[in-house]
């Protein structure tokens, strides 16, 4: 199965952002990608909480762009996020997911949220305007299982495992790191991540200055056993690469860890 991440430059004008991802799932499709990652907030880098609103109101547009995308490409597309209407004024972080003929197989609210401050002076506080999802989610697709999770989800390892205990092959990562964050812990969070749960993990970002924030970049897809096999570290752009499922089994196989298991009972 052929893996790939599409990194982004995303600003504040929704059609502009699709411009772009149009033409990096075309590029990925001819390269015969099999499964396609977006980056989180794809289609819109807020720089106030009436744009994510608005965008939030206009959702239906994005899913149809997402649908046609998939099915026009005949392949699985990870919509990376994109924010949907909840209470208290506030929107979900959600990754939708679509199959090759079109259809939404999965939707997954991200349950982590970054209320963080940077000894930079950067501070975030997502659950402002973000309400939390609640329930881990695994997509039964291809002969494989995928597991999605959203950027700040990558510094807990309960999810992952959770994930895994349910069957997941294929760990997705769609993020906005910070710069310095991102340049501490990104690609050591993946590894962590690939090589504890002996998984693919595929890590599409974000890149470059957007309104009122810069994100880190460096999309990566890594192997089960922990090697970054294709990292872009600026620009936007795509990576691949074949993942070998079979091989992963037998992986699993010789090196049973994931069997080895004594807490997972109290893993919810």
């Amino acid at each position: 199965m052929k893996l790939a991440a599409i990194q982004m430059n995303s600003g504040s004008v929704i059609y502009e952002n699709l411009a772009v991802v149009r033409e990096y799932i075309a590029e990925a499709a001819f390269s015969g990608a099999d499964l396609v990652v977006l980056p989180e907030n794809f289609s819109l880098m807020a720089k106030t909480h009436t744009q994510r609103l608005r965008a939030a109101e206009a959702a239906e547009d994005i899913q149809r762009f997402l649908s046609s995308q998939a099915s026009q490409h005949q392949l699985i597309l990870v919509g990376g996020s994109v924010p949907l209407l909840a209470t208290e004024n506030r929107v979900t972080n959600t990754c939708l997911v679509y199959g090759p003929d079109g259809s939404c197989v999965g939707r997954y609210d991200k349950i982590h949220l970054f209320d963080v401050s940077l000894e930079n002076g950067e501070a975030y506080f997502e659950s402002q305007y973000v309400a939390s999802g609640l329930n881990p989610v695994t997509i039964d697709i291809l002969s494989t299982c995928i597991g999605l999770t959203i950027c700040y989800d990558i510094r807990f390892p309960e999810l992952y495992r959770n994930l895994v205990l349910q069957g997941a092959e294929i760990l997705t990562v769609p993020s906005a790191f910070t710069i310095p964050t991102g340049e501490a812990h990104w690609e050591t969070l993946l590894r962590a991540r690939a090589i504890e749960n002996l998984s693919w993990v595929v890590g599409a970002a974000q890149t470059g200055d957007h309104p009122g924030r810069s994100t880190w970049g460096h999309s990566a897809i890594v192997s089960p056993w922990g090697e970054v096999v294709a990292e872009k570290a600026s620009g936007v752009g795509f990576i691949i690469v074949d993942a070998d499922l079979v091989k992963l089994r037998d992986l699993r196989s010789q090196f049973p860890s994931l069997n080895h298991l004594r807490l997972h009972k109290n893993i919810t």
